[in-house]
């Protein structure tokens, strides 16, 4: 059974703030590949929920959060059960401090 994924708040958020700057940054389409790309690489997680591997900044959470890279961003995700879906709670740009990872919710 395919398992539906979910986007939280913060990782649209996240996907909506990566569109603008590339935008402003690069080009629309830029932004729009870009966007595109991240989106399109978690579809395999719905028939393969356990694929990315387990981020180890955050084993201290009950959610027991993987992650999938896709060019600079990881893609922060964790298996809901109760809901049968993924869940996608950031996606968080690598270039950044891995301890500011840890700080968000």
């Amino acid at each position: 059974m395919a398992l539906k994924i979910y986007w939280s708040q913060l990782a649209e958020e996240k996907l909506e703030d990566i569109f603008e700057y590339y935008k402003t940054k690069a080009s629309l389409r830029t932004a729009r590949n870009l966007i595109t790309g991240i989106v399109k690489h978690t579809l395999s997680l719905s028939n393969n929920p356990f694929i990315g591997q387990k981020e180890e900044l955050l084993l201290n959470r009950k959610q027991g959060f993987r992650y999938l890279v896709y060019k600079n961003y990881k893609i922060i995700y964790w298996l809901n059960e109760a809901k049968s879906r993924i869940e996608i709670a950031n996606v968080f740009d690598t270039r950044q401090n891995p301890q500011k990872l840890q700080k968000t919710k």
